[in-house]
């Protein structure tokens, strides 16, 4: 008797493990935060949350990652794909998830979000991510204050404590990817509303970002300075165009076509 044929997962293993194909190229590397992190930290006294703090996130450039919601990017991360949302009541947008600092929680850092990974091939060829945005202005200050306010034998002081969840006024926001091959990859964003009314799902911005970071030349010795517009790392380059995003040299970029879907 033969062997039962492969499932396509296992097939797409199987050619990682032979190094035949990178289905392993892309995936969920990018990382949830950046920002109050040692990696970013060029302080004198070592103290990491204040000198890049959630506030200064977004508009400041990282030197040595990036962060986002529902996060996919190369292994190297030279691009890398994230989601930005605004209800239309923040007063920026909900770009990477928010968290209190060590001095801030009650029991140090926490972070105040509500986003769940509920799906994943072992080769990262399907995704599913999941992030519950409130209608409502999300409460940066209320959460700080409130917490900084509490002892450390006292509850910890959560977003569903806040109220902005009250009557489920609030979005379902998925992110789904796939893989047609491993550069070519297909991302869904739908958008459930969970609230007795209609309401204006707000904006849905998808970011493509590419690295700006500082690489070293390995022959030359030299380093070489990456811009957003033109990634050149030794042999190997990295285009941006505008929504197919990239047409580069394979294994290093990808062909990203997003969809998204809203229901009411």
């Amino acid at each position: 008797m033969s062997a039962p044929a492969l499932d396509p997962e296992r097939l797409r293993l199987e050619a990682t493990r032979s190094q035949t194909v990178p289905w392993k190229k892309w995936g969920p590397y990018l990382s949830e935060r950046q920002w109050g992190t040692v990696r970013e930290d060029y302080s004198q006294e070592g103290n990491a949350w204040d000198y890049f703090t959630h506030d200064q996130a977004r508009s400041r450039a990282y030197r040595w990652g990036e962060d986002g919601l529902a996060g996919y990017s190369d292994d190297k991360q030279l691009l890398c794909f994230c989601l930005a949302l605004w209800n239309g009541k923040d007063p920026i947008l909900k770009e990477r998830p928010f968290g209190l600092t060590n001095r801030e929680g009650n029991h140090g850092e926490d972070v105040k979000e509500y986003y769940f990974y509920i799906d994943s091939t072992p080769t990262h060829s399907y995704m599913k991510y999941l992030y519950k945005y409130p209608q409502s202005a999300y409460p940066y200050d209320k959460l700080v204050n409130t917490s900084r306010e509490r002892s450390r034998s006292e509850f910890e002081y959560e977003l569903l404590d806040t109220g902005v969840f009250s009557d489920d006024r609030y979005f379902d926001v998925f992110v789904e990817y796939a893989k047609n091959s491993p550069g070519d990859i297909l991302i869904q964003i739908t958008v459930w509303n969970r609230g007795p009314e209609t309401a204006s799902p707000g904006s849905r911005v998808p970011h493509a970002q590419c690295s700006n970071r500082p690489t070293h030349h390995k022959d030359s010795g030299q380093s070489r300075r990456i811009t957003p517009n033109w990634v050149c790392i030794e042999s190997i380059s990295i285009r941006k165009s505008h929504f197919s995003l990239l047409r580069t040299r394979p294994m290093t970029s990808a062909s990203l076509a997003a969809g998204i879907l809203l229901l009411m």
